[in-house]
């Protein structure tokens, strides 16, 4: 077998979308819409600090495999950092290495922009993707404490406080 990893380009936003609904639905989810990842994607695909991989087991198959990279200046390392987000195999392609290249792929991409690291957020409970990362080189950022994503839902309007400008 000869897993193929590429770049999707524009044209290519059906399958990105296709596939993250897939990924949505493992989840027993039925929001965001079909329409809404595929504006989505189609947004993102041509913005410059965003890319999606997409995978295949080989040349003549479609692709079984998409995960997204997005790209920031990180001040605190004093270079771009690369976030890896909604890495998601198709069931037939699991355990066939997919995923393996698919975050392989990923780092050879980041590197090639020059980013210093490569992070993601991942489920305590999803064992098989911890011991994926971990055989990688993959790291908890701190052992003594555990770091926490924290969210903050910016769709209501929240109560601000008055903002004066400086003249």
């Amino acid at each position: 077998m000869s897993i193929r990893i590429w770049k999707a380009d524009p044209a290519e936003a059906e399958t990105v979308a296709r596939l993250l609904v897939a990924f949505r639905d493992h989840f027993g989810r039925d929001w965001p819409s079909e329409n809404a990842f595929l504006a989505g994607v189609e947004k993102l695909i041509e913005n410059v600090d965003t890319e999606f991989l997409l995978g295949a087991v080989d040349d003549d198959s479609p692709p079984q495999a998409v995960c997204q990279l997005r790209y920031r200046f990180g001040i605190w390392h004093a270079a771009t950092d690369c976030w890896l987000e909604d890495l998601y195999v198709e069931p037939t392609a699991r355990r066939s290495g997919m995923g393996k290249a698919v975050v392989i792929a990923a780092a050879g991409f980041a590197r090639r922009r020059g980013c210093r690291r490569l992070e993601l957020d991942v489920s305590e409970a999803n064992q098989s993707a911890l011991a994926l990362y971990r055989s990688l080189g993959f790291s908890f950022k701190s052992e003594r404490a555990r770091d926490l994503l924290l969210r903050l839902p910016l769709d209501g309007e929240p109560e601000v406080p008055s903002v004066t400008e400086r003249q």
